[in-house]
């Protein structure tokens, strides 16, 4: 209870500072009502959807415990919101096209809190499985409408500020997921152990409903204007693919990566050529493609969502080897371990919200010169912590600057890439770029996870350490890449 309300007075904070603003801040408003309300609502959604990716991870021990889940079924109780959410990502954004944003929104809103009431109360492991499904469905109707409101109500330098809003929300909701899952289970609120992990959810969500309802504007017209028909072949054809790329990713590692794994991965591409002919060939004809080819071809659209896709593999691989290595190798409770995220999650923050303020001449180097500031990052940490150390302050040094490279290389890529983006394309653009997201994130866990656990030579610091070090090289490539493309583009 103490945490739900320490989550709604920082949601209602926000909406008071929003509405606070002067009347004159007119540049770059949205055509509908305030755009500061407008603004807090959908990002204190999108931020509370992105925590429960996380925030699950930490009470696994305990859920296990307590409702006697099998390993498979702990799994799935974890995975099953990522597998919803990711197949699902792009459907829900052309529902919103289909419906309006704000029904979309508000739909998604209602399914989330009430799926998050119905795990908080699930009796048994099945019954919490089913619900997180149902879960992920709605933040996939929900999340994507957040992207094509900032697009469709915001222009000029309002976008621009609402862009860099949305992407530190939605890069540190990670590192706070790992803060209050510890905080969450360590207290114990009431004796209810790991159920107030679902059901903080539940009075925020009916906040954001009833405020919703008064500040999101009407889509009607918009709804009339563009609304295309949905692409049922190019639906299914897409779920298909995304399932057999992501269940394999969430559930290989625990399993040992046997053979359906492998033989799903292969099948993923071969789902998603055809997916890939499919729309082309239904796009020649005149159709509506679940996604308009001609997104794809806008200018830097293409290096956008790799710089995307690769930052958010970079951090979710980062924070998932450094939570293994904090609680697995150094012994550290989960509460200690996701209070050592905190620098990190305030510093991405605060540099996601603020790098616009330097000058414009700069910006062009953000996406470079914050690839590199991570790469010289996640070396310095393998090197502090291969040995079997805690790291000391430096630590916390250390995640404070992985921050802030991450947020400079995030921020201007996902602000150029829908800088030029049509508000007509706002629905497929926002599902092409929350499913890059999602899935980056999941490639991040996956890839560098494996490495970990593959490395890992016996219990303790040092062997724990080792294999740290192995990603850390890695993650160390992945940077330096990243930060050849953007200069390779600039000298170009």
């Amino acid at each position: 209870m103490t945490l739900s309300v320490m989550r709604c007075s920082t949601a209602l904070t926000a909406l008071r500072t929003a509405v606070a603003r002067p009347r004159s801040e007119t540049a770059g408003r949205p055509r509908g009502r305030g755009g500061g309300p407008l603004l807090a609502v959908v990002l204190a959604a999108q931020f509370m959807a992105l925590l429960d990716v996380f925030i699950v991870n930490v009470a696994a021990p305990t859920i296990r415990g307590e409702l006697a889940a099998s390993g498979a079924g702990l799994q799935l109780v974890i995975a099953g919101y990522t597998i919803a959410y990711a197949v699902l990502l792009i459907t829900g954004a052309r529902l919103g096209d289909l419906i309006g944003h704000r029904r979309a929104y508000l739909a998604g809103l209602g399914v989330f809190t009430a799926a998050s009431l119905a795990c908080g109360l699930a009796a048994g492991t099945g019954q919490l499985i089913a619900f997180r499904l149902v879960q992920g469905a709605g933040a996939a109707v929900m999340i994507p409408q957040v992207l094509s409101l900032i697009q469709r109500n915001f222009t000029g330098e309002g976008r621009a500020r609402a862009l860099s809003a949305y992407s530190a929300v939605l890069a540190t909701g990670a590192a706070a997921g790992q803060v209050l899952g510890g905080l969450v289970v360590s207290a114990d609120l009431f004796g209810t152990s790991w159920r107030p992990v679902f059901l903080v959810n539940v009075p925020i969500g009916l906040a954001l409903f009833v405020l919703g309802r008064r500040v999101l504007p009407a889509d009607r017209d918009e709804r009339a204007e563009h609304a295309r028909p949905l692409d049922l072949m190019g639906l299914a054809l897409l779920a298909a693919a995304v399932s057999l790329l992501t269940v394999p990713l969430v559930l290989g590692q625990e399993q040992g990566w046997p053979l359906w794994t492998r033989l799903s991965l292969g099948g993923a591409a071969v789902v998603f050529t055809a997916f890939c002919f499919a729309e082309s060939a239904l796009a020649r004809r005149g159709g509506a493609p679940l996604i308009a080819p001609h997104v794809l071809r806008i200018p830097g659209m293409g290096r956008s969502v790799l710089w995307i896709g690769g930052g958010m593999a970079v951090n979710a691989g980062f924070l998932f080897t450094l939570t293994l290595h904090l609680q697995g190798g150094l012994g550290q409770s989960a509460l200690r371990a996701g209070l050592t995220f905190a620098p990190m999650a305030v510093v991405f923050g605060v540099v996601g919200l603020t790098w616009r303020r330097l000058p414009v001449a700069a910006h062009r180097f953000l996406v470079p010169g914050g690839f590199a500031l991570a790469a010289v990052t996640v070396l310095a940490l393998g090197l502090l912590l291969r040995d079997g150390g805690d790291g000391g302050p430096l630590l916390y040094a250390a995640f404070g600057a992985f921050g802030a490279g991450v947020a400079s290389a995030f921020g201007p890529a996902l602000t150029g890439a829908l800088a030029t983006v049509r508000s007509q394309d706002a629905a497929d653009t926002s599902g092409l770029l929350a499913t890059v997201t999602q899935l980056g994130q999941l490639l991040g866990i996956a890839v560098f996870g494996t490495l970990f656990l593959g490395r890992l030579e016996g219990a303790g610091a040092s062997g724990s350490g080792g294999a740290l070090w192995a990603c850390a090289l890695a993650l160390f490539a992945v940077c330096v890449l990243g930060s050849l493309t953007g200069l390779v583009r600039k000298r170009r």
